[in-house]
């Protein structure tokens, strides 16, 4: 899920703790949110309500015991990028930059998560690519290269988050460069809609998988979904 730095739609309310709310509703084992905030003296300062924790680690108090963050873009007043929330230990991460120019700072953020009863760990990649489709080949290009690369062809990897690829263009290049087939693609027919979260209309976020069973797919766009964020959530039932 994009978060939108936790405010909902035109940042008219904080939404943070209602987020967390709906999170631990949906109790899902691992979670991939994108605009998460590592920082922020302006909002800190300016908002009611504000957490005093990193808001990753707000989100995954008490809840999701391991949780990982790749800071992306840094500004005078803080920072934010992505996270990833874990039920089971994330034995390692690591944040790959993958901006293209200087205006928007884009990254993968890889993590290791060791599932018991699994002979391998399980591999998720937290992505938000650019909003310019040169910029996104170039990315889907950087994320194959570390799909093949640094994880082994017999474990088990979920690739999810904000492709911002609205015309469809991520399906072939991951198909064909890393093996991945999008969850909903492959149990619906086609890749959710997403965004606007009150209308969806755009397929821009997306879950990907490699050496996982899909059994269900769903986009969490109803209450309180749809007041959270201007994206709506994916949540995807699998097996490994």
């Amino acid at each position: 899920m994009n978060i939108h730095k936790g405010f909902s739609l035109f940042n008219r309310r904080f939404m943070l703790h209602e987020l967390r709310d709906a999170l631990r509703q949906a109790a899902p084992d691992v979670v991939f949110l994108q605009e998460v905030i590592g920082a922020d003296a302006r909002h800190e300062a300016a908002v009611t309500g504000w957490p005093a924790l990193p808001h990753w680690e707000f989100l995954a108090e008490t809840i999701w015991g391991y949780s990982a963050y790749g800071r992306n873009a840094v500004y005078t007043h803080g920072h934010h990028g992505n996270a990833v929330l874990s039920k089971f230990p994330i034995a390692d991460f690591q944040n790959h930059d993958v901006s293209v120019g200087d205006v928007e700072r884009r990254g993968l953020l890889h993590c290791r998560i060791n599932v018991p009863g699994i002979g391998v760990p399980v591999h998720a990649i937290c992505v938000h690519l650019g909003l310019r489709e040169w910029q996104r080949r170039q990315q889907l290009r950087a994320l194959c290269e570390v799909a093949s690369s640094a994880v082994p062809a017999d474990a088990p990897l979920i690739v999810a988050g904000d492709f911002n690829d609205w015309r469809g263009r991520a399906h072939g290049m991951l198909g064909q460069g890393a093996g991945l087939q999008e969850a909903f693609a492959w149990n619906q027919g086609v890749a959710a809609r997403s965004f606007p979260v009150y209308l969806p209309l755009l397929r821009l976020d997306r879950v990907y998988c490699r050496n996982v069973e899909i059994d269900r797919c769903r986009v969490l766009s109803r209450q309180p979904w749809s007041r959270l964020s201007d994206h709506a959530a994916l949540c995807v039932e699998g097996r490994l």
